[in-house]
């Protein structure tokens, strides 16, 4: 445990100092939020009812912002190659790159989504809800990044790649978390769509980790 304490310090101090921090993924999803009521229309009946969806959508976009450096950048220094080396599994270092990235940018963006639902017309009630699927989401979000960014490493276009092999993987919490809050909205049983959501995310906690320490055994050798 003091192994891991020791990675998860490192590696939040880089990913709450590399590219500005949480500032860079809460000002685009600042821009996306405002952004997309452009497109569906300016009538508030209308926002109101894409709000949760619209909260999501920016929600996952902007995860996406710092994943293609999670492991690049340790990749290409050789920082990854003593990692492996080091006492604590992969495993471990790939959950702790993941864990520091949801609280560096995912939880920020977890406080603002409650924020910006209401300011495009959700009610004030689904505020709590929203809280708790953003923090939620967010780590299945995280940890589904790192395992595009891992299976990306040495490639020559990371960033596109990361976006094809993850944006798939974001469409179950996204849609387990819209129609919980949906369902709220409208006062139909919601725990449901909420349970799902919390199972996708332990899912994804308990088996990325995984996935990203082979796929980065492979890029090593």
């Amino acid at each position: 445990m003091r192994g891991f304490g020791v990675l998860f310090r490192r590696e939040f101090a880089l990913a709450w100092g590399r590219g500005g921090g949480p500032l860079l993924a809460l000002a685009f999803y600042a821009c996306v939020v405002t952004l997309l009521p452009l497109a569906a229309g300016r009538a508030p009946e209308r926002l109101a009812s894409l709000a949760p969806g619209i909260a999501w959508l920016a929600l996952a976009l902007a995860a996406l912002l710092s994943l293609e450096r999670l492991f690049e950048r340790d990749f290409e220094d050789g920082a990854l190659d003593l990692l492996a080396l080091g006492p604590a599994p992969l495993e471990a270092v790939a959950a702790a790159k993941c864990l520091a990235h949801w609280l560096a940018a995912g939880a920020p963006l977890a406080l603002a989504a409650p924020i910006a639902a209401v300011a495009l017309g959700a009610s004030p009630a689904t505020m709590p809800l929203l809280f708790v699927c953003a923090l939620a989401g967010g780590l299945a979000f995280s940890f589904l990044g790192g395992l595009g960014a891992a299976l990306s490493l040495g490639s020559k276009r990371g960033g596109l790649l990361v976006a094809v092999i993850v944006l798939p993987l974001y469409a179950p919490p996204v849609i387990f978390g819209a129609g919980a809050l949906d369902a709220l909205a409208g006062g139909l049983p919601w725990t449901g769509g909420l349970l799902f959501l919390l199972a996708y995310s332990a899912a994804a906690i308990a088996l990325s980790p995984l996935a990203m320490a082979a796929a980065c055994r492979n890029a090593l050798d």
